[in-house]
């Protein structure tokens, strides 16, 4: 293209461009760029002039070429599909009439902040820098499937309004960057999609609105993230789908609003994460997925924990923070069926830190659910168990019993004296020590070989041998296991 052919504002363009100069044709800062359709030719360049520029424009020696403008509205489409620029390109509040496209393009940078765009293609797209879309507005789809950037992708406060679309409007899957996702108050009406990329640093989803009611409203299947995924008062509605990611270190939810009714909100079965934060927000709308995930810190609290959560084969390290078992043991409720594993895990968490009386009480927890489980015969079994001895994990409840059956059997043989076997051999009758003689299937006092009850008194004796084994068996028991934990 000749400078010939040049409009005015193409010609002080393309002139800039040589040394790198700032072109701005804005009448004030505060211009909106979303009124860039009737701008008129003073400030209008073509989108042909640009490429032309951008592929062979002027140089000037000793000075850096750069398109650096501001305030244009682009005219036609800017087709940069596999072309290689030397140069940063620079397109902040401009106007762009078409979608422009840098499919497999290889780019120094590309900046288009605060500008209003029908949507970008830029799949397998090469940044070696950084790729600005800060306070961008896109009223189509955003597509960066397989990009590849060398530094950070910046979506602050950008806005993606396609709530129509067909697939995902922000594409962001099998992309590689090698910093940050920096998102902080990203819009996006529709679904973004994460699928197998890969984040050298931070994915940063502070305080985003993302918004697909009913559909999926995050797909980051297999993200990979070496730093932390901090969505911190980030407003999801729509499912949250982190099924198989890899997050280094922390999922930050603190404060976020999950809303998916009647649907999964969060889905982060097989994942491996440092620390996983679910705190300080509203009870989660829909079910929670975390089955199979593989967690070193769980930072969960039980008024964010929704109506259902799955938590099969979740593993955890630690449990933050410390509440009493009678607040967790709901969360182990809310599965479809009877999971020995979930109690074992929050068991060895309250272990872990020395709350034995926690742990107990999960273990009982777990005996009591899994009765439910049985048929009408093992329930009845299970609640005389758990009636005289809460299942062997309240040995005191067994002791009770004990002295409760040592008193009764004290004053009926005290009333009611057993004949002698020998009378001439016999040693004197106490009604204490013959009733703790047929209780304590070890120890021997002598008076339970040397006296025969006899009717009423006979079937007595055989219920007290026969509770005094149970209850006594359960007290050493439950020492024996307080002794070995210690």
């Amino acid at each position: 293209m000749e400078i010939n052919d040049l409009t005015p504002a193409e010609t002080r363009v393309w002139r800039a461009f040589a040394t790198g100069s700032h072109v701005d044709f804005r009448a004030s800062d505060d211009e909106d760029p979303a009124d860039g359709g009737a701008w008129g030719a003073e400030r209008t360049v073509r989108a042909c002039m640009l490429r032309s520029l951008l592929l062979d424009g002027p140089r000037q020696e000793g000075r850096v070429a750069a398109l650096s403008l501001a305030g244009a509205r682009v005219t036609g489409r800017l087709d940069m599909q596999y072309a290689t620029v030397d140069h940063p390109v620079r397109l902040r509040h401009c106007h762009f009439d078409e979608v422009p496209r840098f499919y497999a393009a290889r780019l120094r940078e590309l900046n288009v902040s605060e500008s209003v765009l029908p949507g970008l293609i830029a799949h397998a797209v090469r940044v070696d820098g950084v790729l600005r879309l800060t306070r961008a507005r896109f009223g189509g789809m955003v597509r960066l499937a397989g990009a590849e950037v060398t530094g950070s992708l910046y979506l602050e406060s950008t806005r993606i309004d396609v709530p129509d679309a067909e697939g995902p409007v922000l594409q962001l899957n099998q992309a590689v960057l090698g910093a940050d996702l920096w998102a902080p108050g990203l819009r996006a009406r529709g679904e973004v999609r994460l699928n197998g990329a890969r984040v050298a640093g931070t994915v940063n989803l502070t305080d985003a609105v993302l918004d697909r009611p009913g559909g999926t409203a995050v797909q980051a299947e297999t993200l990979a993230a070496e730093a932390d995924v901090v969505m911190r008062h980030a407003d999801v509605r729509g499912r949250l789908e982190l099924r198989g990611a890899r997050i280094s270190g922390r999922l930050d939810l603190s404060h976020a609003r999950l809303a998916n009714p009647g649907g999964t909100a969060l889905r982060a079965s097989s994942c491996v994460i440092g620390e996983l934060w679910l705190r300080q927000g509203p009870a989660v709308e829909g079910a929670i997925n975390l089955r199979r995930a593989q967690v070193d810190v769980l930072f969960l609290e039980p008024e964010v924990v929704p109506h259902w959560v799955q938590l099969n084969d979740l593993t955890y390290t630690s449990l933050v923070p410390h509440e009493p078992a009678g607040r967790r043991l709901p969360m182990l409720e809310k599965g479809d069926s009877y999971l020995p594993f979930i109690y074992e895990q929050l068991t060895a968490a309250y272990r872990r830190i020395g709350d034995d009386d926690a742990a107990r009480l999960v273990q009982l927890a777990k005996q009591r659910r899994h009765r439910r489980t049985l048929p009408w015969y093992g329930r009845l079994w299970g609640h005389l168990q758990d009636v005289t001895v809460g299942y062997g994990f309240r040995p005191l409840r067994a002791g009770g019993w004990l002295l409760s059956l040592l008193a009764v059997g004290s004053v009926a043989y005290a009333l009611h004296h057993p004949p002698p076997l020998k009378p001439a051999e016999s040693p004197d009758f106490d009604p204490v020590f013959y009733t703790l003689d047929l209780l304590l299937p070890v120890i021997s006092f002598g008076q339970e070989n040397a006296f025969a009850p006899q009717g009423g008194y006979q079937t007595l004796s055989y219920v007290l041998i026969i509770t005094g084994w149970i209850l006594a068996t359960t007290v050493i028991t439950g020492l024996t296991r307080t002794v070995s934990r210690q």
